[in-house]
């Protein structure tokens, strides 16, 4: 396989995706265990993304990876107070990290509005930094084992949309973002060359409204219309599908 191969595994139905993708990370948690620590894995929000961690917490595979050797990070985040019940870092401690044992200094979410942090250009630099001081020498940003993805019926993924500015962010890890097509408007994004710079990217799509930007992304459309096509990790890239999805 060819380094950042697009590899596409449908499942029948979107509880077999989840159910799956959970086993699949955890699997591949313990195996990158074996190979180096601490592994560094990026999750993401939505309903399957959500779904998955909720997942890995009923599976038995979870108690094979050493959690104190994982690094969770996320691949974006709505700029709302910390707490919030739409912020994606709030809803994966529901599903999985309040009942996780993780040293909490592993877990990095992506900061809200708050003291020191009005912007979310302020946030996004926090983030780079915080990402910087878990980088070989060097570079600006860890070596993700895993980034997981969802993918927005637009072709979106993180918080880069079609067309929009965010997608020519090039000269930072970690971008502000304004004005998205989808609420709320103020976001937090990981850059295109930090997604690209992960060993392995996992798009985790579900529903039929996905069907067609999934065809577009496998088929390597134009990032600036279709922003998954672009998300291609540098061993690596798996799209993992329901039946709807796969169209």
């Amino acid at each position: 396989m060819s380094a950042g191969a697009r590899v596409a595994v449908v499942h029948p139905d979107r509880e077999t995706l989840a159910r799956v993708t959970a086993a699949r990370l955890l699997v591949h948690l313990v195996d990158r265990q074996s190979l180096h620590r601490p592994v560094h894995v990026a999750l993401t929000g939505g309903s399957v993304g959500i779904a998955v961690l909720a997942e890995i917490a009923g599976s038995p595979l979870r108690p094979a990876v050493d959690w104190t050797g994982v690094h969770l990070w996320w691949g974006d985040e709505r700029f709302l107070p910390d707490g919030h019940p739409d912020r994606n870092e709030t809803q994966a401690r529901e599903a999985l990290l309040d009942e996780l044992e993780i040293p909490a200094a592993n877990v990095h979410p992506m900061v809200g509005p708050g003291p020191g942090v009005s912007t979310p250009e302020e946030s996004a630099a926090a983030y780079a930094s915080e990402l910087a001081q878990h980088a070989p020498e060097g570079a600006a940003v860890p070596a993700l084992d895993v980034v997981l993805l969802g993918m927005g019926p637009d072709g979106h993924v993180a918080s880069l949309f079609p067309g929009h500015a965010g997608l020519q962010v090039t000269d930072r890890a970690v971008a502000g973002v304004h004005g998205s097509p989808k609420p709320p408007s103020e976001r937090v994004t990981l850059t295109l060359p930090t997604l690209t710079a992960a060993r392995e990217i996992w798009l985790v799509v579900g529903g039929a409204d996905k069907a067609a930007p999934a065809a577009r992304g496998l088929a390597g459309d134009a990032v600036t219309t279709t922003p998954a096509a672009g998300a291609v990790g540098v061993e690596r890239t798996l799209w993992l599908l329901d039946a709807d999805a796969a169209g």
